[in-house]
């Protein structure tokens, strides 16, 4: 669902060619992986007819969608430049991020985890990781590999699930939340894409239910989708210590995809007395309108 930016950064590496679309049934539906026209070596990802990813492998820091370019300010902001970090991916795609960690943190310890297994083994086949790159990609359920994981263990949790066009609801939860704080180390920071319209019903409620297990939250969003003009992504991150909140303003305002960032105050009107999710109330994120593919 993400738009795309036509800002040109050149090719920098040999790259495997795809000159037609590759198509395949997985476990959701029809996946295709789709030549970019206007960029060699790159390619869009779509699961029954939804954009899921889009991936450059000529150069895997450029990335297209404005949310996936908002998480890619955050990866840059969890540590020290270039210090490698252990980064849980919960939701697979094309693996556009993990291969933004690779490239810009080498060394890091990266796990994907995509519940659709032939989906896996359609990126795989068509778009493979380099050598070396330190990311181990799993089939299972999001939250029952999180649940099984160790405390304290990782730095940086994104969070990039959907079935079709719409977050699973056990992946909405503040005991869901919960099972995330636990494995986040000390400083650490969780993220993850949201998508809402309207209201904001959904995003406002996923914002208060963080907070029942994080001291610090925040949002990002373009101020369309905050004003409740249209429908698009906003992407949450929290954590238990401070956020880079000035820094991961000042890139998103000056972005391609202006964004603004929801702290504080700001925040709280925002949540303007939305309640946390537990389990037994959870659902999925809203359905996107038909004329967001269809436009």
């Amino acid at each position: 669902m993400g738009s795309k930016d036509s800002k040109d950064s050149g090719n920098r590496h040999a790259v495997r060619r795809l000159d037609a679309r590759a198509r395949r049934q997985v476990a959701q539906g029809t996946a295709e992986i789709v030549p970019d026209p206007d960029r060699p070596g790159a390619y869009t990802l779509l699961v029954e007819g939804t954009a899921q990813s889009h991936v450059d492998l000529a150069d895997p820091s450029r990335l297209e969608f404005e949310y996936m370019r908002w998480l890619g300010f955050l990866i840059d902001l969890a540590a020290e430049p270039g210090r490698p970090v252990n980064v849980l991916h919960l939701g697979g795609g094309a693996w556009t991020l993990p291969r933004y960690v690779a490239h810009t943190r080498p060394g890091s310890r990266q796990r994907v985890v995509e519940i659709d297994e032939p989906l896996i083994e359609f990126v795989r086949e068509h778009l493979p990781l380099p050598r070396n790159a330190g990311v181990r990609v799993r089939a299972g359920d999001a939250r029952e590999v999180l649940t099984g994981l160790t405390d304290d263990s990782v730095d940086l949790i994104i969070v990039d699930v959907f079935s079709g066009a719409r977050i699973p609801a056990h992946l909405t939860s503040a005991e869901f939340a919960a099972q995330a704080a636990r494995v986040l180390r000390p400083g650490g920071l969780y993220t993850a894409n949201l998508a809402d319209g309207p209201g904001l019903h959904f995003a406002r409620a996923q914002v208060a239910t963080a907070a029942t297990v994080f001291g610090e939250t925040a949002i990002v969003a373009q101020p369309p989708v905050l004003r409740g003009r249209r429908f698009g992504n906003l992407v949450l991150v929290a954590g238990n210590g401070p956020l880079p909140l000035r820094v991961l303003a000042r890139r998103t305002a000056s972005d391609v995809f202006a964004a603004r960032v929801l702290a504080g105050s700001d925040l709280e009107k925002f949540v303007a007395g939305a309640q946390p999710v537990a389990d037994a109330g959870a659902e999925r994120s809203p359905e996107p309108p038909t004329s967001l593919f269809n436009g």
